[in-house]
């Protein structure tokens, strides 16, 4: 906009004065030094404010301007809000909001349109396929140098294929399996490291490396799954034996108990005590309703008992 109202200006001082100077004998025209006057003025009015105008440059939140000049990148760099800069400078915005990069196998999730997860080679030569997510933003100091050396696609240059070599790199350093279960994080860990002092060098801060899911070859993965499988039912059949072995230790001493119980009851019984506890349920007998008369004896003289 700036640069229109200058040329703008120039235009009308200009021309104006050609098309005034074109017709001297006009008689319409009786005051033109008036009009060259006017004319002149409104040029250098456009012109002032082309020129103060572009000296004025606003930056949004959430971004930077990297100033050039001819095209050559200048160390400034331009905070959010109103910036007043070199009117010959040009301003390129680069976005520093944390800013993420996703490879995915699941069409729509990642930057790339469709299957665009990783598949790296690991120890063991299977091929596992990874989704991952790389958060990163630009570091404000090295933005004039990543502007210069890299460009505004740095995106392409540099995020995508530094983060595809070292998850590469790393992955041949551990089993298919473990990169599964057991050393899934220790392998975040190492592609960070890698990652960070890459993007370092080139004015980019890595925030986190996420890694969203392993895919394993479907042989290992059924082979992993039946082995999950025994271990449940293993796991399942000492529970089993477990519990059976605790029932047979209750009953062995629940019997342990009776017998001492009996031994017990053997030792201290003798046959006044028997004869003593058979009249006593022999009364409780002829006092119930439905007995009227219990003869009981031992082969002597009976003993009658009635409840009469």
């Amino acid at each position: 906009m700036s640069i229109f109202l200058i040329v703008l200006g120039v235009f009308v001082i200009v021309f104006g004065a050609i098309a005034l100077n074109a017709n001297p004998q006009n008689k319409n025209l009786k005051n033109i030094k008036t009009l060259k006057s006017v004319v002149r003025v409104i040029g250098i009015v456009l012109i002032l404010i082309g020129s103060l105008s572009s000296c004025f440059v606003q930056i949004e939140n959430g971004y930077l301007g990297v100033t050039k000049l001819f095209g050559k990148v200048q160390k400034e760099v331009l905070s959010p809000g109103l910036n007043f800069i070199n009117p010959l400078f040009t301003v390129e915005e680069l976005d520093t909001r944390t800013q993420n990069y996703t490879m995915s196998a699941t069409h729509g999730e990642g930057v790339k349109q469709g299957d665009d997860a990783m598949r790296v080679l690991t120890s063991d030569g299977l091929e596992v396929s990874i989704d991952l997510t790389v958060l990163y933003r630009i570091s404000k100091k090295g933005a004039p140098k990543l502007l210069q050396e890299i460009g505004a696609d740095y995106v392409d240059k540099i995020v995508r294929p530094v983060s595809r070599t070292k998850i590469r790199d790393n992955a041949v350093r551990f089993q298919a399996v473990s990169l599964y279960s057991t050393k899934r994080e220790e392998f975040q860990d190492r592609i960070y490291k890698s990652i960070e002092k890459e993007f370092s060098k080139r004015g980019i801060i890595l925030e986190n490396v996420l890694i969203r899911n392993v895919t394993l070859p479907a042989r290992v993965k059924e082979s992993i799954e039946q082995k999950i499988q025994a271990e449940q039912e293993s796991q399942k059949m000492q529970f089993v034996l477990l519990k059976e072995k605790q029932e047979a230790e209750r009953k062995r001493v629940e019997a342990q108990g009776i017998a001492d119980y009996q031994q017990k009851i053997n030792s201290t019984l003798t046959s006044k005590l028997i004869q003593f506890e058979q009249i006593k349920a022999y009364k409780e007998m002829a006092a119930s309703q439905n007995a009227k008369m219990i003869i009981m004896g031992n082969g002597k003289a009976p003993i009658i008992l009635n409840d009469k």
